[in-house]
């Protein structure tokens, strides 16, 4: 089974409180449903047409558990809480074999 990444930009941050309560919510979701932090910090260098911002990748087992995740329970709750307190882009992308 070919596993799937979540990519998310943070282009602003609102709302820094916000911002940790959607992450205790949504790490327990994404935990639950298999997925595994790869990176999860500030962008070291950015070349091209990338910026200096928040980046995260979380590898799931499948795209199937990936896009279950997202549209689960757990995850709607903390995006919920997460409301408008950050700007940013998040994509769900298929592994290579």
């Amino acid at each position: 089974m070919t596993k799937a990444y979540w990519i998310s930009a943070y282009h602003d941050v609102a709302d820094e409180e916000k911002l940790g309560a959607y992450a205790k919510l949504a790490t327990k979701a994404i935990d639950e449903a298999g997925g595994r932090f790869l990176a999860r910090a500030m962008a070291a260098r950015a070349y091209e047409a990338g910026m200096l911002q928040r980046t995260v990748i979380i590898e799931f087992p499948s795209l199937e558990a990936a896009e279950a995740c997202h549209d689960g329970e757990g995850y709607q709750a903390a995006l919920g809480v997460l409301g408008d307190a950050v700007t940013r882009d998040l994509r769900i992308v298929p592994g290579t074999e």
